[in-house]
Formats: structure tokens, C-alpha cells, sequence
């Protein structure tokens, strides 16, 4: 068991992360407030999911093999940065549809997998938990990789809160503007473009940021 001091030291860290503006929080809210609170939770399931592997894979060691062979790394990286600007094409591609702003048009299996990837393809998530995690694990309490499960619960679970809270804030904020205008009105689709160009933008950005950063 880690020692409740470790374990708040551990929170803060995690909730000074989660408060930072990221790639994730940039997902998460770009995709609620163009497509609904429905496909943000969906999303932020699929980034929940790829947050776990990363913590595994730094229990098993991932990180020394991306270190040892920065190929692997380059290869991770390009192909993430190349599954973000093909979402900023189709984004850029898609017209302005008629829906509700709290439906969503995509389905439930592509907006997680979109956030899976999303995190997945990011070797940074995973150079951040074998930079962060090992800091709090020891050998004295027993076989590392059950340390690392338990603290990657903990890392998902507090990233679930601050997920869920970006959802609501970025779709409510979306529900106010389309309270004075409506689907189908002038109005109603500039808002649609703008929020393809928002979600395309942002996806561009995060590409970019993965390739330069």
C-alpha cells in the first residue's frame, strides 16, 4: 500500500496535470461542444482506456524500449500526428448538418476510438507516466507491476472527474448559444461551420504539436 502522504503528494500531482491545458482537455472539449456531451463521454472512455495502457506499458518497461530505439518512437509519433490531421481533413471536408445540439451524429465505437488513438498514438502520455509513476513505487512493497495497476486506476479515475466536468462546461457552454438561434437558421449554420473549423483546428494543432514538441 502506498503511504497516505505518497498518495496525496501523487493526487496533487495529478490534479495539477489534469487542470493544465493538454491535448486531452483540447479533445475533449472540442468534441462536446461540436457533436454533444454524448460523444464527449464516449471520447473521454476511449482516452480513459489508452491512459491505462500507457501505465502499464511504463510498468513493463516501454519507455526504456522507446529510449533504446528512437525509431520506435519517431514511428509512434508520425503515425499519431498522421491519424490527427486525417480527422482535421474530414473535419474541414464535413457540412453543416441539421441536428440538436444534445445528440450527437457519431456513433458511440468511433467517438471512443477516436480518443483511444487519440491518446495512444501520443508517446509523450506514455514518457509522462514513466517519468511520473516510478517516483511513486518501491521494491519494498512487494512486485512493481501490481504498484503501477494501482496507481494507474487512481490516474484514470481522477482523470474520468476532470474529463466528465470538461464535457459538461464545453457542451452547456454550446446549449446557451444555441438557446437564441436554432438548427436550420442562418444562424444555426454558421454555428455548424464554426464548429467543424473549431474541431479541425484543433486537431491540426494538436498534430502539430506532436511532430515539433
Amino acid at each position: 500500500m502506498i503511504e497516505p502522504a505518497l498518495l496525496s503528494l501523487y493526487l496533487g500531482a495529478l490534479v495539477a496535470v489534469y487542470l493544465s491545458p493538454g491535448p486531452d482537455m483540447a479533445l475533449i472539449m472540442a468534441v462536446s461542444a461540436g457533436q454533444g456531451r454524448r460523444a464527449g463521454l464516449h471520447t473521454l472512455a476511449g482516452i480513459g482506456a489508452a491512459r491505462f495502457l500507457h501505465v502499464l506499458g511504463s510498468g513493463l518497461g516501454l519507455a526504456a524500449l522507446f529510449a533504446a530505439h528512437p525509431s520506435f518512437l519517431e514511428i509512434v509519433k508520425f503515425t499519431g500526428a498522421g491519424y490527427l490531421l486525417f480527422w482535421a481533413w474530414k473535419m474541414m471536408h464535413a457540412g453543416p448538418v441539421d441536428i440538436d445540439p444534445g445528440q450527437t451524429f457519431s456513433s458511440a465505437g468511433s467517438d471512443m476510438l477516436r480518443g483511444f488513438l487519440t491518446n495512444l498514438l501520443n508517446p509523450k502520455a506514455l514518457l509522462f507516466c514513466s517519468l511520473l509513476l516510478p517516483q511513486f513505487t518501491s521494491s519494498e512493497r512487494g512486485a512493481l507491476l501490481p504498484q503501477f495497476i494501482g496507481l494507474g486506476v487512481i490516474l484514470v479515475s481522477v482523470g474520468i472527474v476532470f474529463d466528465v466536468f470538461y464535457v459538461f462546461l464545453s457542451d452547456g457552454m454550446v446549449q446557451r448559444i444555441w438557446a437564441g438561434s436554432g438548427p436550420g437558421t442562418r444562424t444555426g449554420l454558421h454555428l455548424e461551420k464554426a464548429r467543424n473549423w473549431l474541431m479541425m483546428t484543433v486537431f491540426a494543432g494538436m498534430a502539430v504539436r506532436l511532430l515539433v514538441g
